[in-house]
């Protein structure tokens, strides 16, 4: 295992001239040794690039790559020592279960007995074990998968384990066992898994530390609690919970922050959203509160629409322009289609925006 530092762009274009050009702008980021981090974003997003440059798949058009502080860049995936899982199962139909486990280890050289041992462990961890002599051709999408998941974990010396989004052809009710899976071997086995992935659950659930990316760049890394409560960019808002952030345009006017024309009141940050001018306020669905009228950091509102989703109310609602959601308490009383009410937008948890970046 080791601590992956990496410090490039690439381009799949040879003279890339504009942002555009770049399938990954320049960046700097580090996975430390041991670590289990999520790559999150929609696709074309740039999020397997990185995994293959990390692999060895792909040398970046600018920069390094560094194991260990050492160079690794021009090195191929088996000198670099990774192990990686694909998005379908890549297996030999015609060996046994065991024998696609073992596989990897006795391509180096492993004495026998450590090879039964290790694979005894991995497909107990993969609940593989009533199956290990069975032909993999047989099984479902499910146990391929497995099997597919345990060749990368089998390897006690591997640098990292990268996984491109391993659990597409996984029926969504064994998804979640393979997550708590996953998640389980990693604290036993403390090795350096990679995830790609453009399901947030995915990446919230298993993920110590979470790269959120969009058009190219890595716009936040960090927990899932960091990723919710204090989003760095837009994206990010927009792109973590269930539903995003609200945005609405806002602006310092008369020593507070104001949206539409509606005074909310002043804010910790008064310097810096004063200096900013103009910006955006977000705040997330689930701190919107019904509020009275004419109370501080609240705007007037129409109810367009409330959904009982089980759990939560869903309100939508207008005030001019702008578009606001509300996660309300089952328990709560939403107010109907076609009322006017007053919500609640800024308080302890609301951000602001500038350029798409928070203001700090």
């Amino acid at each position: 295992m080791a601590r992956i530092d990496l410090d490039l762009a690439h381009s799949y274009k040879p003279a890339p001239k504009s942002d555009d050009d770049y399938a990954l702008l320049p960046l700097k980021m580090s996975f430390r040794d041991g670590g289990a981090y999520a790559l999150l974003g929609p696709s074309g997003c740039g999020k397997t690039t990185m995994l293959n440059i990390i692999s060895g798949l792909v040398q970046p058009s600018h920069g390094t790559v560094r194991f260990g502080g050492e160079d690794v860049t021009a090195r191929t995936p088996q000198q670099r020592n990774i192990a990686q899982v694909f998005q379908f199962p890549v297996i030999y139909d015609t060996m046994t279960v065991a024998e696609n486990l073992a596989f990897p280890l006795r391509n180096r050289g492993v004495s026998p007995e450590r090879i039964h041992q290790r694979v005894g462990k991995v497909a107990e961890m993969l609940e593989l074990s009533a199956q290990l002599n069975q032909r993999a051709a047989g099984l479902a999408a499910d146990a391929k998968q497995k099997i597919s998941l345990g060749r990368g974990l089998v390897r006690e010396d591997v640098s990292a384990v990268l996984f491109d989004e391993p659990l597409t052809v996984i029926d969504p009710h064994l998804k979640w066992q393979l997550r708590r899976k996953l998640k389980q071997i990693h604290h036993e086995l403390k090795l350096t898994l990679i995830y790609v992935t453009h399901d947030q659950v995915e990446a919230l659930t298993f993920a110590e530390q979470v790269v959120v990316m969009t058009r190219g760049r890595a716009v936040q890394v960090g927990s899932a609690d960091q990723l919710f409560e204090r989003p760095a960019h837009t994206f990010v808002g927009h792109f973590i919970g269930s539903p995003g952030m609200n945005f609405l345009p806002a602006r310092w006017d008369g020593g507070g922050v104001s949206v539409a024309g509606h005074a909310l009141g002043t804010s910790p940050q008064a310097g810096a959203l004063a200096a900013a001018s103009e910006f955006t306020l977000g705040v997330r669905p689930e701190y919107v509160q019904v509020a009275l009228p004419g109370q501080p950091g609240a705007l007037p509102a129409k109810v367009e629409k409330t959904q009982d989703i089980g759990t939560y109310w869903l309100v939508t609602a207008t005030s001019g322009d702008a578009v606001i959601r509300a996660r309300l308490s089952p328990e709560a009383r939403p107010p109907a289609v076609g009322d006017d009410t007053w919500l609640k937008v800024m308080g302890t948890h609301t951000c602001f925006y500038k350029n798409e970046e928070l203001i700090t």
